[in-house]
């Protein structure tokens, strides 16, 4: 460990001096912006793409393939079913540690937890610097993604079903009318027997 000179604030990651010119401050801890970095891919990282996890520091792409849900549409293209737990990306994953919400009965309490909404997608709170409103709910931005193809969603590019939201394009393929031209692309004809 290098000695502490000035007194002032060590880096989360580097654990050297951090002056105010160079200073990141995230969830109470400094940071030198060169070192305000991925743990995983090394992008650099800011207040709308750093996702915390302890003392460690992701973007929300890794930190979703790390400790996000695993199954359809997350954290992949469209379509994958993943079995890969991060090893590809060189995260450890260790077997019988899964991560655990802060609060044990996050199930039960996911509608209101300590006064935030609970997100439809990962049942964790949601709080103000991280919440859209969509299908008149509260959603984390990184998780406010269609159910099928998991394309980031916007309020003009949102469909909803039955709690679910979609993108346009697969809410008219799986739940629009059938027929000529429709969710298929112009001049289609479905010849069904």
């Amino acid at each position: 460990r290098m000695p502490n000179w000035g007194g002032g604030k060590k880096c989360g990651v580097c654990q050297k001096a951090v002056y105010f010119a160079e200073e990141v401050q995230c969830e109470g801890s400094s940071f030198h912006k060169s070192c305000f970095l991925c743990m995983v891919c090394k992008k650099n990282l800011d207040s709308t793409t750093v996702a915390v996890h302890g003392e460690e520091i992701y973007c929300k792409s890794c930190y979703g393939k790390k400790y996000g849900p695993k199954g359809y549409g997350y954290g992949q293209g469209a379509g994958t079913l993943s079995t890969d737990k991060g090893e590809s990306l060189g995260i450890k994953y260790e077997e019988g540690q899964p991560h655990r919400p802060t609060n044990p009965n996050a199930s039960r309490m996911a509608q209101k937890v300590g006064g935030a909404d609970g997100c439809p997608r990962c049942g964790q709170a949601v709080y103000a610097a991280e919440k859209v409103i969509g299908a008149g709910k509260s959603w984390h931005k990184a998780c406010f993604r269609c159910a099928k193809c998991g394309k980031s969603l916007e309020s003009t590019t949102l469909a909803d079903k039955d709690g679910e939201i979609y993108c346009k394009g697969c809410y008219a393929k799986n739940f629009g009318p059938k027929g000529f031209g429709f969710g298929q692309g112009a001049g289609a004809l479905i010849h069904s027997q």
